[in-house]
């Protein structure tokens, strides 16, 4: 009895610690990327801008116009992206439906042999392909996952993809135009709070990805500082020239 105590603890023990993240979810790439980009790509573009020594009006209005403007081209792009990316999915499900339909018995030993190449016997690998073929919706399940290496029911969402790209990249371009609205009229306080954000951001990430976190918050701090000090010179040597 004891042992099978032990057992069941054991299992239970292994279900509830064997999780996995979401991987396929649609969100957590658009919302990384666009929180990035937005703290990347703003704070380059304002450094830039000051770098020509331009009123502080003309910063504050080229970092709400790059916010805007980013935004939507990411929400844009990332919802594009996902529908076309469904929609080749979905049109590989019909031409595999369609093949389950006119062929059943070839897409069956398709199946089998899928298994026998994967270890299985012959004779039990049909057996399962046959039993998995009985449903037409398992079946396309089954063979969309072994041929195409896709979840069906699993796709991304392009509204979730838009939606999390628009609201990260905004979140994320805001954050060097806050110490302008809150009354700054230098840049140093726009980067410092920028900086610290990306390197925020990077630590966050890799706590997602279970990676380390000041490593990847550090790398993301250098490789935005450095955006940012190239275009602060090109725009010092551009205001020069001008």
């Amino acid at each position: 009895m004891s042992i099978i105590e032990t057992e069941a603890t054991l299992h239970v023990a292994h279900r509830d610690n064997h999780t996995h993240r979401d991987v396929n979810g649609g969100w957590l790439r658009p919302a990384v990327f666009g929180a990035m980009d937005g703290l990347v790509s703003n704070l380059a573009l304002m450094t830039g801008v000051a770098g020509g020594a331009v009123s502080q009006q003309t910063i504050v209005i080229t970092g709400l116009a790059g916010l805007a403007a980013g935004a939507f081209s990411m929400a844009a792009g990332e919802y594009t992206s996902v529908v076309s990316q469904r929609e080749l999915v979905e049109a590989e499900l019909d031409v595999e439906r369609r093949e389950l339909s006119k062929h059943p018995v070839d897409e069956m030993e398709e199946l089998a042999a899928l298994y026998v190449a994967r270890g299985v016997e012959p004779a039990l690998a049909r057996e399962v392909a046959m039993q998995l073929s009985r449903d037409p919706e398992q079946a396309l399940e089954i063979h969309a996952r072994e041929e195409l290496g896709i979840d069906p029911d699993d796709l991304p969402s392009p509204t979730v993809a838009a939606v999390s790209s628009f609201g990260a990249f905004a979140l994320g371009a805001l954050l060097p135009v806050l110490p302008y609205l809150l009354g700054a009229t230098a840049l140093w306080p726009a980067l410092l709070l920028a900086l610290v954000g990306l390197f925020a951001c990077g630590a966050l990430v890799a706590r997602v990805t279970a990676r380390n976190w000041w490593y990847s918050g550090l790398r993301q701090l250098v490789l935005g500082g450095a955006a940012a000090a190239v275009t602060y010179g090109l725009g010092v040597l551009f205001g020069a020239a001008l």
